[in-house]
């Protein structure tokens, strides 16, 4: 099997586990949500900004680091040391993760006092502590899979981890009164931190049968690698979390000074950051899936000096990227009001899903463009940008929110997202001149898109014969079909213009 197979093979595999992973997680999102309401959703994912910037500490950029150095050392015929890469990598890990731990265990009281400013946080935040070690461990093992590309070992792991996190999570808050969202969120913590001990624990398996391919290095350790690689990661996403925390815990605070009531303003904060913004990135599993293993493509390629290749990868990845993009903006923006109703029983969702749905493009171009610069090894680049996205958004979010409400929230991440891919944009075609099609990969998609959307709507009435949820799936099914169909036909009729006018 050639690379370019194998790439694709891999691709598919994770494309599928992704989405269907991703499609589970939605409904049951939609499930979450109708369950404890949108103050506790809202109350959820306040807690998960301390709890996210506790797994970046945790995490300290090893999993990129592993990825990147087991790529390198594999792309330079020393396959020897694979295993020394990850025991070095295994020892940075726990150090980093121990720490988080115990700090966010006996700090918890500290967080939700004075950065959350809700006491209901403390026992979720002591319970989440609990999960950092195991998954700090877990994401080397991640790392290490994509590296050596063999990702459906990560396919295995997502499906068990969303599996038992859906039937513990079932188990433990069904049986809660709907009204007692601080139980309900305390339940949740428990079913993430043992679902990722499960993780961890499947991760360590799979690893230490498959680590029986490379014989043991006899070169040492490789600890000063891990951590003159990591850290600079580390530091730089330590700076990014800890803004990302405080813009968060900013927007229900400025939208209580404001005016609005402690419930409402963690509730326009659930519907659009629990609610709104999961629908935007449901489509991105695709992207991700093939976007994760360019990461290692690109390494080996900048270790050997393959431009030419990179080049070549960048342009279709890059093009790719903005026709299926455009097709999801699209469609969500026609659907919106459907989606939102279907899914989370809520127009005010649907609402803020068609405001902010423009921004996909960019979003999924961004996503793939820093996926290419973390191979070429421009990765602290990537995190610098991401630090300066950071602190322009925390001032946006204090200067917007009181004069717009919850809908300066999305201006900020229209306008921030727009920044950000600039910069990768701009950067990436300084070291790969990657060509865009615009004609192409832009208006024959926008167009096409727009046709497919609007004749399924006219097709399928709703008639009250099928369930909404039915309804709208064959609706999209039928309008994606459609797209398929006029965008291949508009390429073609393009292409048979080029070619006379070629000839004349």
């Amino acid at each position: 099997m050639t690379n370019r197979q194998r790439f694709f093979m891999n691709g598919i595999l994770l494309t599928g586990v992704g989405l269907a992973v991703r499609s589970v997680s939605l409904v049951f999102n939609s499930f979450i949500t109708r369950t404890i309401g949108a103050e506790g959703i809202g109350l959820f994912t306040l807690i998960g900004t301390v709890y996210s910037f506790a797994v970046t500490f945790a995490t300290s950029g090893i999993s990129l680091t592993v990825t990147r150095l087991v790529s390198s050392v594999i792309g330079e015929d020393k396959e020897k040391e694979v295993r020394g890469v990850l025991t070095s990598s295994v020892v940075y890990s726990l150090i980093f993760s121990v720490f988080a731990s115990c700090v966010l265990f006996f700090g918890a009281g500290y967080f939700s006092a004075r950065v959350l400013a809700d006491n209901r946080c403390i026992v979720p935040l002591r319970i989440l502590s609990l999960s950092l070690v195991p998954l700090s461990l877990s994401s080397v093992f991640t790392g290490y899979f994509v590296g050596v590309k063999r990702v459906s070992k990560n396919a295995v792991i997502q499906v068990l981890a969303q599996a038992f996190k859906i039937i513990t999570t079932v188990i433990f808050v069904l049986k809660l009164p709907a009204s007692d969202v601080e139980k309900s969120i305390t339940m949740l913590t428990v079913s993430i931190t043992l679902t990722e001990i499960l993780v961890f624990a499947v991760a360590l398996i799979q690893y230490l049968f498959d680590k029986r391919r490379y014989k043991k290095d006899g070169n040492g350790g490789h600890f000063q690698g891990v951590l003159s690689m990591a850290l600079p990661l580390a530091v730089s996403a330590y700076i990014r979390s800890a803004l990302l925390t405080l813009e968060h815990v900013l927007i229900p605070r400025r939208l209580r000074e404001r005016g609005d009531s402690k419930s409402d303003a963690l509730s326009s904060y659930g519907i659009l950051h629990g609610m709104a913004l999961p629908t935007l990135l449901y489509p991105m599993a695709t992207l991700s899936s093939f976007a994760s293993l360019l990461v290692p493509e690109f390494s080996a390629s900048t270790v050997r000096g393959e431009r030419e290749r990179m080049k070549k990868i960048a342009s279709e990845a890059i093009n790719t990227t903005l026709v299926y993009s455009v097709a999801a903006m699209t469609f969500i923006i026609l659907f919106s009001e459907e989606i939102g109703y279907v899914v989370y029983n809520s127009y005010g969702a649907g609402h803020y899903i068609a405001l902010i749905a423009p921004v996909i493009p960019i979003m999924y171009l961004d996503h793939v463009t820093d996926s290419m610069l973390k191979g070429i090894g421009e990765h602290v680049y990537s995190m610098w940008v991401n630090i300066s996205d950071s602190f322009l958004s925390v001032i946006l979010v204090w200067i917007l929110i009181p004069r717009l409400g919850i809908g300066g929230y999305a201006v900020v991440i229209v306008c921030m997202e727009g920044y950000n891919f600039l910069l990768s944009a701009v950067r990436l075609y300084s070291k790969i001149r990657f060509k865009i099609n615009l004609v192409s990969s832009l208006l024959v998609p926008l167009f096409s898109a727009g046709v497919s959307a609007a004749f399924s709507r006219r097709i399928f009435a709703k008639d009250g014969i099928m369930s909404a949820p039915v309804w709208l799936f064959l609706e999209i099914l039928f309008a994606i079909c459609i797209f398929i169909a006029v965008y291949m036909s508009t390429k073609v009729v393009i292409n048979r213009y080029k070619k006379q006018g070629l000839r004349h």
